[in-house]
């Protein structure tokens, strides 16, 4: 379920500088799933999309992601199948005023209906806000986007966000945003047609680091 608290520990070490590899984890399932999300290509997206409950649920976890203060500073908009060839003209036009050739504007306008099911994700950033910078706002949205895409995955189906030149082109945000407000692309969903390729590159110990203090910290008098 997705109200299922999802919980990971990792087994004590005994030796306090020991390498965090040497410290198996723990795993919940929920964790168990969550390790095996990747981005599905929308050419790899097949039906069945998920239903508009399962939607919803994806957009409520969405609403889980840290939001300092609750600006909810983006929004998801569903694009009904029946609007998907205008949306495929939007793209046509942008690729023919990027001077590309009738094969390529026939692929442009093709994208639009890639994946059985697509949204478009806005933000709304607001510049001076007293207490909440930008960049937070940006980790919100980004949060929110990764909820929402891992939900779909724990419901099993693909997803993948695409963006591209396009998304920053003044006459296709003016049919998505209001505003103030910033298309940032859109998320293809459906059910996997092909495995995911395994990922070697994914260590925690990459990014993850001990804190080193700098010397003018540790060689400070003590108070």
């Amino acid at each position: 379920m997705l109200n299922r608290v999802a919980t990971v520990t990792r087994e004590r070490c005994t030796n306090q500088d020991a390498e965090w590899a040497s410290c198996k984890p723990v795993c919940s399932e929920a964790v168990k799933q969550l390790l095996t999300r990747h981005s599905v290509g929308a050419k790899h997206l097949l039906p069945p999309a998920p239903t508009e409950d399962q939607v919803w649920l994806a957009v409520a976890s969405a609403l889980r992601a840290p939001d300092h203060q609750k600006l909810l500073p983006f929004r998801f908009v569903l694009i009904p199948d029946g609007a998907r060839p205008l949306l495929g003209e939007l793209f046509a036009d942008f690729a023919r005023r990027s001077g590309k050739s009738d094969e390529e504007i026939v692929v442009e306008r093709n994208r639009a209906m890639l994946g059985p099911l697509l949204l478009a994700f806005v933000t709304c950033i607001e510049k001076d806000h007293p207490r909440v910078p930008p960049h937070e706002q940006w980790l919100a949205a980004g949060g929110a986007l990764s909820n929402f895409l891992t939900a779909l995955h724990i419901m099993g189906f693909g997803a993948k966000m695409l963006s591209g030149r396009k998304a920053a082109d003044p006459f296709i945000c003016d049919a998505f945003c209001e505003p103030g407000e910033t298309l940032v692309g859109w998320i293809a969903v459906g059910t996997a047609s092909k495995a995911p390729h395994p990922r070697h590159n994914d260590s925690p110990d990459t990014v993850l680091r001990r804190w080193q203090p700098p010397k003018r910290l540790t060689d400070a008098p003590q108070n």
